[in-house]
């Protein structure tokens, strides 16, 4: 079966970290660029990092650089999002997609997994 599968996710103080994971099943994922997006309540779902196929240059939005990091291990067909110095804007529905090419637009993936939650509380 193909698809993708989100970990990692959990109950965090402010300050803290978490590493998200994106498994993929059925398919190998270094044959595409993965892009992580988060969906907040109450808000839009936005893009916050990716990795593209072949030279895995990353991406990421401005309000997470300096804190995330995205990287692949393709020895286990798993992209991760390490999450730093977490803030409570962070709390959200953490999902991981697929894509021919890096982009921060929801339409430009194709296969999405079914998320993970991160809250960001004390």
């Amino acid at each position: 079966q193909v698809q993708l599968v989100e970990s990692g996710g959990g109950l965090v103080q402010p300050g803290g970290s978490l590493r998200l994971s994106c498994a993929a099943s059925g398919f190998t994922l270094d044959a595409y660029a993965i892009g992580w997006f988060r969906q907040g309540p109450g808000k839009e779902r936005e893009g916050v990092s990716c990795i593209s196929s072949g030279d895995d240059s990353t991406y990421y939005v401005d309000s997470v650089k300096g804190r995330f990091t995205i990287s692949r291990d393709k020895s286990k067909n798993t992209v991760y999002l390490q999450m730093n110095t977490l803030k409570p804007e962070d709390t959200a529905v953490y999902y991981c997609a697929t894509a021919y090419s890096c982009s921060w637009h929801e339409r430009d993936m194709e296969l999405w997994g079914k998320g993970t939650l991160v809250t960001v509380s004390a």
